[in-house]
């Protein structure tokens, strides 16, 4: 799809960070590609760049920090959180927006209230229901875009053996102290299966998991990483921090994906007795159709035709609505900023306290050396704020 004049289209995506690798990360990270060879134009915005930010720029896709130094207006805004949306909106008046939504949980995920705002994506219906029945945005401004896999990249493994003898907890939660790691380990063991866990907090993020995902039988994942590994044909296991769901089968798919199998799957707690009674479901037969059918209804190409259908769908709803109104616009910003005040209170006085801890001498050493040998980002962020470190 490209303009009129013959121009792709310029897409202003925003994300909150680049800096790891968490789902809305490579989100956009695979959007921006995707977008990019169709022969449109990408630029990311964020605050805080890192390792995506420079994947992406790797591929000449314009990557900023700042706004102000975007020279010429985007023809959509193509939003992800709400505080960096609104900052997208007030820097370039007049341009229509779509705004996501990836998660039930998280203020920055709340949808931002503004008349360029012409549509809501939700990435499954859970998110859906987030966005009609907590936040009252009207059904027809509302679109379901399910989440899918780069299959260019993820590409299938051999055939499953009988009894799987390898498996992987695929997971940014999958580090110590998280209850559900053991407990998987426990039920591994109980079948005779090695287990190996990566993620941000095991230390061993996957720059590239398409190149490891087909060396394992059995994949411990939710949402973005269950559905690359079911890509690749691993048999899956729905497993996180918040819960424990089933086994991914050909008969539960269809159901599983319209949660983006997340939470609403997770419903069980996650003990071993649990877990090994999902591993007792495997079936190499099974979960070569389950990656069948991802692969044939979950290929980013499809997403990216359902957005892009999207964008031109506003530009011209924009267009044909005639001038915009700044005070409704001034009235939402407004808005949005009164409700953000308190959660930034509430983290100042949390980064406040974290703070009076650090300074005092006994406390203040052991909490540095538990976050030195923390391998989560969050706690590295929190010493470096007003010069903790």
């Amino acid at each position: 799809m490209a303009e009129p004049g013959g121009r792709g289209l310029r897409v202003l995506i925003t994300n909150r960070t680049l800096a790891t690798r968490t789902g809305t990360e490579l989100y956009v990270r695979d959007l921006a590609f995707a977008l990019a060879e169709r022969g449109h134009a990408p630029v990311v915005y964020t605050p805080q760049p890192g390792d995506v930010a420079r994947e992406i720029r790797a591929r000449t896709i314009p990557v900023t920090d700042d706004l102000l130094a975007v020279a010429e207006p985007p023809d959509v805004i193509h939003g992800h959180h709400g505080l960096e949306t609104l900052a997208a909106l007030l820097a370039f008046p007049g341009v229509p927006a779509v705004a996501l939504c990836h998660s039930w949980i998280g203020w920055s995920d709340a949808p931002l209230p503004s008349p360029r705002v012409l549509r809501y994506v939700a990435v499954d219906h859970t998110c859906r229901d987030r966005l009609r029945f907590e936040h009252g945005i009207p059904d027809e401004r509302i679109r379901v875009v399910l989440n899918s896999v780069d299959l260019a990249r993820f590409r299938p493994r051999p055939p499953l053996p009988a009894r799987p003898g390898r498996a992987l907890v695929f997971s940014n939660a999958a580090g110590p102290g998280q209850a559900h790691l053991p407990a998987i380990q426990e039920a591994c063991a109980a079948a005779g299966i090695r287990v190996e866990a990566v993620g941000a907090s095991a230390g061993k993020s996957l720059a590239r998991p398409e190149e490891a995902l087909g060396g394992f039988d059995l994949v411990f994942a939710k949402a973005r990483a269950a559905l690359e590994a079911m890509s690749v044909g691993a048999a899956v296991v729905l497993c996180d921090a918040v819960g424990a769901g089933p086994m991914v089968t050909t008969a539960n798919l269809d159901e599983l994906r319209r949660v983006n199998f997340g939470m609403r799957a997770l419903r069980h707690p996650v003990t071993p007795a649990f877990l090994a009674g999902e591993i007792a479901r495997y079936d190499a037969a099974d979960a070569a159709a389950v990656s069948r059918a991802v692969r044939e209804s979950a290929g980013t190409g499809a997403m990216v035709d359902e957005l892009c259908e999207l964008y031109a769908e506003v530009i011209a709803e924009h267009a044909a609505a005639g001038p915009d109104d700044p005070l409704a616009e001034r009235r939402a910003a407004a808005a949005y900023l009164q409700g953000l005040s308190p959660r930034l209170l509430q983290r100042d006085l949390l980064a406040s306290a974290f703070g009076a801890l650090l300074r005092r001498p006994l406390l203040g050493r052991l909490t540095r050396h538990a976050a030195a040998s923390s391998r989560r980002t969050w706690v590295a962020q929190l010493l470096r704020m007003d010069g903790l470190d």
